[in-house]
Protein backbone atom coordinates (compact mmCIF):
# COMPACT_ATOMS: atom_id res chain seq x y z
CA UNK A 1 0.00 0.00 0.00
CA UNK A 2 1.15 3.56 -0.94
CA UNK A 3 1.77 5.82 1.99
CA UNK A 4 0.09 9.43 1.58
CA UNK A 5 2.78 12.62 2.55
CA UNK A 6 0.57 13.40 5.22
CA UNK A 7 0.23 9.98 6.93
CA UNK A 8 0.71 9.52 10.29
CA UNK A 9 3.65 7.35 9.16
CA UNK A 10 4.76 10.34 7.02
CA UNK A 11 4.78 12.45 9.87
CA UNK A 12 6.66 10.45 12.58
CA UNK A 13 9.90 10.84 10.31
CA UNK A 14 10.04 14.61 10.93
CA UNK A 15 9.43 15.12 14.54
CA UNK A 16 9.76 18.78 14.02
CA UNK A 17 9.30 19.32 17.80
CA UNK A 18 11.21 17.00 19.29
CA UNK A 19 14.14 18.66 21.40
CA UNK A 20 16.87 16.12 21.58
CA UNK A 21 18.24 15.64 25.00
CA UNK A 22 21.54 16.76 24.26
CA UNK A 23 19.25 20.11 23.76
CA UNK A 24 17.47 19.88 27.07
CA UNK A 25 20.57 19.46 28.96
CA UNK A 26 22.01 22.46 27.58
CA UNK A 27 19.48 24.92 28.57
CA UNK A 28 19.36 23.13 31.99
CA UNK A 29 23.00 23.88 32.13
CA UNK A 30 22.89 27.49 31.81
CA UNK A 31 19.69 27.85 33.51
CA UNK A 32 21.43 26.44 36.29
CA UNK A 33 24.28 28.42 36.48
CA UNK A 34 22.44 31.65 36.28
CA UNK A 35 20.51 30.39 39.46
CA UNK A 36 23.21 29.64 41.48
CA UNK A 37 25.16 32.20 40.91
CA UNK A 38 22.15 34.75 41.36
CA UNK A 39 22.03 33.04 44.69
CA UNK A 40 25.71 33.48 45.36
CA UNK A 41 27.76 36.10 47.02
CA UNK A 42 28.95 39.37 45.56
CA UNK A 43 32.12 37.75 46.21
CA UNK A 44 31.86 34.78 44.68
CA UNK A 45 29.96 36.38 41.32
CA UNK A 46 33.04 38.54 41.00
CA UNK A 47 35.06 35.55 41.15
CA UNK A 48 33.23 34.00 38.56
CA UNK A 49 33.36 36.87 36.28
CA UNK A 50 37.28 37.06 36.31
CA UNK A 51 37.53 33.31 35.94
CA UNK A 52 35.16 32.47 33.39
CA UNK A 53 34.35 35.23 31.55
CA UNK A 54 35.92 36.63 28.10
CA UNK A 55 38.22 40.20 28.45
CA UNK A 56 40.07 40.73 25.16
CA UNK A 57 42.70 42.89 26.47
CA UNK A 58 43.85 39.90 28.64
CA UNK A 59 44.39 38.26 25.54
CA UNK A 60 46.02 40.33 24.01
CA UNK A 61 48.08 41.49 26.96
CA UNK A 62 49.41 37.61 27.02
CA UNK A 63 50.09 37.76 23.04
CA UNK A 64 51.87 41.31 23.32
CA UNK A 65 53.05 41.23 26.89
CA UNK A 66 55.02 44.45 25.95
CA UNK A 67 52.10 46.81 26.36
CA UNK A 68 52.15 46.41 29.48
CA UNK A 69 56.35 47.21 29.44
CA UNK A 70 57.65 43.47 29.07
CA UNK A 71 55.74 42.42 32.44
CA UNK A 72 53.94 39.09 32.39
CA UNK A 73 49.93 39.55 32.82
CA UNK A 74 48.99 38.71 35.98
CA UNK A 75 46.67 35.43 35.93
CA UNK A 76 47.65 34.96 32.21
CA UNK A 77 45.51 34.74 29.40
CA UNK A 78 43.02 32.51 31.15
CA UNK A 79 42.07 30.83 27.12
CA UNK A 80 39.42 28.49 28.82
CA UNK A 81 37.50 31.46 29.23
CA UNK A 82 36.95 31.63 25.11
CA UNK A 83 34.04 29.05 25.51
CA UNK A 84 33.23 29.53 29.63
CA UNK A 85 31.71 33.18 28.99
CA UNK A 86 28.80 31.10 27.11
CA UNK A 87 28.08 30.00 30.34
CA UNK A 88 27.52 33.22 32.18
CA UNK A 89 24.88 35.67 31.88
CA UNK A 90 23.71 38.87 33.11
CA UNK A 91 19.85 38.41 33.50
CA UNK A 92 16.88 36.25 33.67
CA UNK A 93 15.92 37.67 30.42
CA UNK A 94 19.41 36.88 28.96
CA UNK A 95 19.42 33.78 29.86
CA UNK A 96 15.78 33.03 29.03
CA UNK A 97 16.39 34.42 25.53
CA UNK A 98 19.71 32.62 24.67
CA UNK A 99 17.48 29.41 26.11
CA UNK A 100 14.23 30.20 23.63
CA UNK A 101 16.76 30.35 20.33
CA UNK A 102 18.37 27.70 21.54
CA UNK A 103 15.46 25.25 22.19
CA UNK A 104 14.21 27.01 18.88
CA UNK A 105 17.17 26.21 16.19
CA UNK A 106 19.37 23.42 18.32
CA UNK A 107 16.96 20.63 17.72
CA UNK A 108 17.61 19.63 14.08
CA UNK A 109 21.23 20.62 14.19
CA UNK A 110 21.53 18.24 17.20
CA UNK A 111 19.15 15.50 14.65
CA UNK A 112 21.35 15.97 12.28
CA UNK A 113 25.08 15.98 14.17
CA UNK A 114 24.69 13.63 16.98
CA UNK A 115 25.21 14.92 20.43
CA UNK A 116 28.89 14.61 20.65
CA UNK A 117 29.43 16.84 17.42
CA UNK A 118 26.82 19.20 18.39
CA UNK A 119 28.23 20.11 21.63
CA UNK A 120 31.75 20.48 19.69
CA UNK A 121 29.72 22.76 17.06
CA UNK A 122 28.46 24.79 19.91
CA UNK A 123 31.74 25.09 21.52
CA UNK A 124 33.52 26.34 18.19
CA UNK A 125 31.27 29.17 17.31
CA UNK A 126 31.41 30.11 20.81
CA UNK A 127 35.35 30.22 20.75
CA UNK A 128 34.39 32.10 17.22
CA UNK A 129 32.04 35.22 18.78
CA UNK A 130 35.25 35.71 21.62
CA UNK A 131 37.46 35.77 18.27
CA UNK A 132 35.59 37.75 16.60
CA UNK A 133 35.10 40.62 19.50
CA UNK A 134 38.37 40.41 20.79
CA UNK A 135 39.69 41.57 17.22
CA UNK A 136 36.94 44.28 16.97
CA UNK A 137 38.81 45.40 20.24
CA UNK A 138 42.06 43.80 21.66
CA UNK A 139 42.29 45.91 24.46
CA UNK A 140 39.01 46.03 26.19
CA UNK A 141 38.62 44.96 29.45
CA UNK A 142 34.96 44.68 29.48
CA UNK A 143 33.64 41.14 30.30
CA UNK A 144 31.41 39.28 27.52
CA UNK A 145 29.07 36.80 28.49
CA UNK A 146 26.50 34.48 27.00
CA UNK A 147 25.55 31.75 24.62
CA UNK A 148 24.72 33.97 21.51
CA UNK A 149 26.95 33.44 19.73
CA UNK A 150 27.19 29.46 20.11
CA UNK A 151 22.92 30.38 19.00
CA UNK A 152 23.81 32.33 16.08
CA UNK A 153 26.13 29.35 14.71
CA UNK A 154 23.35 27.23 15.17
CA UNK A 155 21.31 29.27 13.53
CA UNK A 156 23.70 29.47 10.46
CA UNK A 157 23.95 25.56 10.61
CA UNK A 158 19.96 25.35 10.45
CA UNK A 159 20.31 27.27 7.48
CA UNK A 160 22.39 25.71 5.74
CA UNK A 161 19.59 22.43 5.31
CA UNK A 162 16.21 23.78 6.82
CA UNK A 163 15.17 25.23 3.43
CA UNK A 164 16.08 22.08 1.11
CA UNK A 165 12.60 20.01 0.29
CA UNK A 166 11.46 17.86 2.78
CA UNK A 167 12.38 20.23 5.54
CA UNK A 168 10.48 22.30 8.07
CA UNK A 169 11.34 25.39 5.80
CA UNK A 170 11.34 23.41 2.47
CA UNK A 171 9.50 24.12 -0.63
CA UNK A 172 5.84 23.48 0.32
CA UNK A 173 5.16 22.07 -3.30
CA UNK A 174 7.66 19.38 -3.00
CA UNK A 175 6.87 16.38 -0.51
CA UNK A 176 8.89 14.01 -1.82
CA UNK A 177 11.58 14.33 1.21
CA UNK A 178 8.43 13.74 4.10
CA UNK A 179 8.32 10.09 2.04
CA UNK A 180 12.03 9.78 1.49
CA UNK A 181 13.60 10.77 4.44
CA UNK A 182 13.41 13.43 6.94
CA UNK A 183 14.83 16.90 5.63
CA UNK A 184 17.33 16.80 8.71
CA UNK A 185 18.83 13.64 7.40
CA UNK A 186 19.10 14.74 3.73
CA UNK A 187 22.07 15.31 1.64
CA UNK A 188 22.59 19.63 2.72
CA UNK A 189 23.71 21.81 -0.30
CA UNK A 190 26.75 23.10 -0.97
CA UNK A 191 27.58 26.64 0.10
CA UNK A 192 27.30 27.73 -3.35
CA UNK A 193 24.14 26.15 -4.01
CA UNK A 194 22.38 27.41 -0.35
CA UNK A 195 23.67 31.04 -1.95
CA UNK A 196 21.02 30.31 -4.97
CA UNK A 197 18.46 29.63 -2.71
CA UNK A 198 16.41 32.82 -2.37
CA UNK A 199 14.46 31.58 1.18
CA UNK A 200 18.13 31.06 2.48
CA UNK A 201 19.30 34.22 1.09
CA UNK A 202 16.77 36.55 2.63
CA UNK A 203 16.97 34.81 6.18
CA UNK A 204 20.95 35.19 6.26
CA UNK A 205 20.08 38.46 5.03
CA UNK A 206 17.41 39.38 7.26
CA UNK A 207 19.41 37.72 10.19
CA UNK A 208 22.54 40.33 9.42
CA UNK A 209 20.33 43.29 9.51
CA UNK A 210 18.66 42.83 12.58
CA UNK A 211 21.57 41.80 14.43
CA UNK A 212 23.22 45.09 13.32
CA UNK A 213 20.44 46.65 14.10
CA UNK A 214 19.29 45.24 17.85
CA UNK A 215 23.41 45.54 18.55
CA UNK A 216 23.81 49.22 17.25
CA UNK A 217 20.32 50.51 18.65
CA UNK A 218 19.78 48.33 21.95
CA UNK A 219 21.25 50.33 24.72
CA UNK A 220 20.05 53.37 23.15
CA UNK A 221 16.57 52.18 23.16
CA UNK A 222 16.89 51.02 26.69
CA UNK A 223 16.27 47.15 25.71
CA UNK A 224 19.60 46.17 27.54
CA UNK A 225 21.77 47.82 29.90
CA UNK A 226 25.03 46.83 28.42
CA UNK A 227 26.72 47.10 24.79
CA UNK A 228 25.13 44.10 22.59
CA UNK A 229 28.39 42.15 21.97
CA UNK A 230 26.60 41.93 17.66
CA UNK A 231 29.94 41.22 16.35
CA UNK A 232 30.50 37.97 18.50
CA UNK A 233 26.99 37.28 17.22
CA UNK A 234 28.59 37.43 13.23
CA UNK A 235 31.45 35.47 14.50
CA UNK A 236 29.44 32.41 15.53
CA UNK A 237 26.72 32.77 12.54
CA UNK A 238 29.94 33.01 10.04
CA UNK A 239 31.68 29.91 11.30
CA UNK A 240 28.75 28.28 12.07
CA UNK A 241 27.83 28.37 8.04
CA UNK A 242 31.09 27.86 7.10
CA UNK A 243 31.98 24.67 9.02
CA UNK A 244 29.08 22.98 9.28
CA UNK A 245 30.18 20.17 6.56
CA UNK A 246 33.39 19.37 9.14
CA UNK A 247 30.49 18.23 11.43
CA UNK A 248 28.25 17.32 9.23
CA UNK A 249 27.91 13.30 9.21
CA UNK A 250 29.68 11.55 6.51
CA UNK A 251 26.98 10.14 4.87
CA UNK A 252 24.57 12.78 4.92
CA UNK A 253 27.28 14.85 3.06
CA UNK A 254 27.40 12.44 0.15
CA UNK A 255 25.19 12.85 -2.60
CA UNK A 256 21.81 10.90 -2.87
Amino acid sequence: MTESPFSDGARRREPIFFVPFVVVALVAALLAVHAVLTQSSAGTQDAAMRELAFMPARLTLWIWPDRLGGEPLEGGAKVWTLFTYALLHGSWGHVILNSIWLIAFGPPVARRFGSGRFLAFCALTAVAGALAHWASDPMDFSPLIGASAADSGLMAAAARFIFQPGAPLGDPRDFSGLVIEAGDERPAPSLRELLRERRAVIFIAIWMVLNLVFGAGAQALGASQAPVAWIAHVGGFVVGLLAFPLFDRPLRRQAP
